[in-house]
Parts: C-alpha cells; sequence; structure tokens
C-alpha cells in the first residue's frame, strides 16, 4: 500500500482554508480509495511540522483545541534523503515511528506552500507531489508575473499599474495620479502574491485608493492596480491534466451584484450570500455560482478557450482554477488570474462535470506519478575535468 503525505496548514495568511481542503477535499476521499496510506503532515502557523493521525479531525481547529494538541506534541522530523521521510519520537524508551513517503499531496494555500516554495523542496528530493509544479506555481501564485506571460501568448488582459513598495514611498503621490488617469475608478488593488480574495479591495475615491495600497503593501511587497471591467460578468475554470493531456471542468459563473466582489468574507464566511444576486445557483465553495455558466455557446466557447491557453501558458500540470473577465457588452474576454491550488480543489464542479471526489484525487495521484517519471528521465547531472585543477 502506497504511503501518502498530505501536507496542510503552513505560514500563510490562507493557513485555515488549507486546512479545510486538506481534511475534507483530499484525506477523506483518499481514505475512501483503501488504496493508500494516508499521513496528516501539518505545518503550524510557526513553521513546526506535525504528524499525528488526531491532526485529520476537523473539530480539532474548530473548537480552538489545536493550540494545546500542538503544545503537548512533539514535532515530527522530515528527513530529504532521495525522497521524503517521517520521523516522530513515540514516547516508549526513545523509540522512534519512521514512514518512508511514496506521493506528497501539497494542500498549502498561498506563501510557503503554493508559491512553489513547497514544491521546490519536493523536486530537489525527488518526491512524486499532486498539484503544479514549481515553475508554474510560481508564475500562478505571482499575479503580475501571470499577466505578462499569458500576454506573451496573445490573451487579453485587463489594463493594470504595479509597483513595488519602494516605488510607493518614494513617488506615491504621482502613481496615484498616474492610477486616476489611466485607469480610473472604480479600480481594484491586489497583493499580487495572494490567494482567496485576501487584501483585495474595491476603490472609488483617491482616499479609498490610498488606503487600500496600504492594505495591499501590509501582506505584500508589490501592489498591482487593475481597472474595473464595465458590464461584469465574471467566469473561472478548473483545469487538470499533464501533457498533451488537459481536462476542463465546466465553466463556473459566480452570482453576485455588480457593485459586489467576492472578498474572503462572502467566499468563505457568509457562503456568498450577500452576491446571490436572484436565479438559480449551486452553493459551492465559492458561494452561489452558475454551473455551467449561462453563457451563449460562441461566449462559453471563447471564455473556456482562454482559460485552457492561460492554463498551458503558465505550463500548469496536475490541477489549477483560471479566473476569467468578460464585458457582456463588448464581449470581450480578459485572461484575470491562475490558481494553482483551487480551494478544496473546486470539488463541487468537478462533481458536476461527472468526475466524482475520489476519482479526483486518484487522477491528481497519477499525474504526479506522470511528471515525476518525465522528470527523472532527463538528465541533471554532467561530467567534466573541472575540479582536478585544483
Amino acid at each position: 500500500m502506497e504511503t501518502v503525505a498530505v501536507i496542510f496548514g503552513s505560514r500563510s495568511a490562507e493557513h485555515d482554508v488549507s486546512i479545510v481542503t486538506a481534511l475534507a477535499s483530499i484525506i477523506k476521499p483518499l481514505e475512501l480509495t483503501k488504496k493508500y496510506r494516508v499521513e496528516a503532515v501539518y505545518i503550524a502557523k510557526n513553521g513546526a511540522w506535525y504528524w499525528d493521525d488526531r491532526l485529520k479531525d476537523i473539530s480539532l481547529y474548530s473548537s480552538g483545541k489545536i493550540q494545546d494538541f500542538l503544545h503537548k506534541a512533539q514535532p515530527a522530523s522530515v528527513q530529504f534523503d532521495s525522497g521524503m521521510t517521517l520521523v516522530k519520537a513515540s514516547g516508549l524508551a526513545g523509540r522512534k515511528t519512521v514512514r518512508k513517503v511514496d506521493v506528497a499531496f501539497p494542500a498549502t494555500h498561498g506563501t510557503y506552500g503554493e508559491d512553489g516554495a513547497l514544491m521546490g523542496l519536493l523536486d530537489m528530493a525527488n518526491v512524486p507531489y499532486a498539484g503544479c509544479d514549481l515553475q508554474s506555481s510560481v508564475v500562478g501564485m505571482d499575479k503580475i508575473l501571470a499577466k505578462l506571460v499569458v500576454k506573451s501568448a496573445g490573451l487579453k488582459t485587463v489594463p493594470d499599474i504595479t509597483f513595488s513598495h519602494e516605488q510607493y514611498e518614494r513617488d506615491g503621490k504621482k502613481l496615484i495620479d498616474e492610477i486616476e488617469k489611466k485607469l480610473g475608478y472604480p479600480a481594484f488593488v491586489k497583493p499580487p502574491h495572494l490567494g482567496s480574495s485576501i487584501g483585495v479591495t474595491k476603490v472609488s475615491t483617491r482616499n479609498e485608493l490610498r488606503n487600500a495600497i496600504e492594505v495591499s503593501l501590509h501582506y505584500d511587497a508589490n501592489v498591482l492596480v487593475e481597472m474595473a471591467v464595465p458590464n461584469l460578468r465574471e467566469a473561472t475554470l478548473p483545469i487538470m491534466g499533464f501533457g498533451e493531456e488537459v481536462v476542463p471542468a465546466l465553466l463556473e459563473e459566480p452570482l453576485f451584484r455588480a457593485e459586489d466582489f467576492f472578498d474572503f468574507d462572502t467566499k468563505y464566511l457568509r457562503g456568498g450570500k450577500k452576491g446571490k444576486g436572484g436565479g438559480k445557483g449551486t452553493k459551492g465553495a465559492q458561494g452561489y455560482s452558475r454551473i455551467p455558466a449561462d453563457f451563449l455557446p460562441p461566449l462559453y466557447r471563447e471564455a473556456e478557450a482562454v482559460a485552457i491557453a492561460g492554463f498551458k501558458a503558465a505550463g500548469c500540470s496536475g490541477i489549477a482554477r483560471v479566473d476569467i473577465l468578460i464585458n457582456e457588452k463588448t464581449k470581450d474576454v480578459y485572461f484575470n488570474e491562475i490558481n494553482p491550488l483551487p480551494g478544496g480543489l473546486y470539488a463541487h464542479n468537478w462533481n458536476k462535470a461527472g468526475i466524482s471526489n475520489v476519482e479526483l484525487v486518484e487522477k491528481l495521484i497519477g499525474y504526479a506519478k506522470q511528471r515525476h517519471a518525465a522528470r527523472n528521465s532527463l538528465t541533471t547531472s554532467f561530467s567534466t575535468n573541472y575540479l582536478q585543477q585544483f
């Protein structure tokens, strides 16, 4: 029986979302397959790693007892020795429990995980892992870089202005003047390296813009300011695959009023209720949405094609979600961003597309093994006489 280590938590603003994704959408369906020994590997907010079956229980976190548990538990050691091995003290005469990992399944949203940090560590240790690889994770988790990459592939993106903390400190007034002149109001201010809409603010005045930039710089060293698309309709598409195999789910349309947007509160705490906007929808991970999106066939096909093109341009594999913005009046379709680790793996959408939670995680394990085999087929060392001269 293969051992799959599901890694979640981490030093990220999306720490809590990661816990739910891991427990509900990955560990549970993996255990239902009866094919894998599933190990819960939790990274606390201080960066310590823990390995224990009790970490699979959501009530440990929802009750607040997790802090007491961590205070009493012994952190695990992780050996990255041409593979991944979990080690922890058993409490019996210095004995240790050791488990060799066959496949890692990252569920670490945001920084120190989804941004490629964990993927780089796993690559160095030669461990197969589910989801996007290092390069596509870096691209996907940097909204500024992602837009540059897809623009080079010929996709439309919304006009934007980007700048660093240092630039804003030096030329703040000039940048705000430029934003007002080139983008106007309303506009969106975003920390480019965060997901779950954390730190994202819709602004309509100069004062709101200033405050939103300060909020964004609290989370990130850079800021992305984008023009608000008029006559807006949004869509999102989960996609999975490896190599030539690209499998889209169903185009999904969040339902909300024109003056609202899906911030963290709406997505995860209110179930999207403030944005349900009437009409029938599915209460999925991102609140009320329509699956499939109610677009005319030509617009549906174009939005799907843009999402798939964005997935390919970023070099994604495993699974990702691509967000699309549409001007309903002009029918312009814009690439918005890539999420290299969709919350809950967007299982509600895959279910509508005919793929169960169990099938989803099994497919992702399969893609992980394919990518690992392809990577290991490459030559990564080179023999030289260079050292003989010393």
